[in-house]
């Protein structure tokens, strides 16, 4: 499927879709991240579960507007779970970067701030 969550990460990590030797291992990192996503506010069904290429993004989010930054922090965090950067500067990096598109999902998901109304003294224009 074009649009699976699952063969979007492989691709990224570097596996070639005919390749099952490490299936297990980014299925479970991928269900790891669907977790961390709920935790950072995206409501995701409790029951979603990646088990093979047929869940999609639409699937994961709907029509969730930023779904880019979702795929971008699925992908970097499951990278970095399966097979992280060698170099300490690229860890370092790509660490960040996982950190800073956590905070964007975060402030994404916040619900907006309303400022309380308060009643004004009696006798008094606002």
């Amino acid at each position: 499927m074009a649009n699976s969550i699952f063969n979007s990460v492989k691709k990224v990590v570097g596996l070639l879709g005919d390749d099952g030797s490490f299936d297990e291992d980014i299925l479970l990192h991928i269900n790891s991240v669907v977790s961390t996503l709920r935790q950072l506010g995206l409501s995701i069904p409790s029951d979603f579960y990646v088990r093979d290429d047929v869940q999609t993004w639409p699937n994961l989010l709907g029509e969730f507007r930023d779904l880019d930054l979702v795929k971008s922090y699925m992908t970097m965090k499951v990278r970095l779970m399966f097979d992280p950067p060698s170099s300490s500067f690229g860890l370092a990096s790509m660490t960040e970067m996982v950190k800073e598109l956590e905070w964007r999902i975060n402030v994404l998901t916040d619900q907006p701030y309303s400022v309380p109304v308060l009643p004004s003294p009696e006798g008094s224009e606002v």
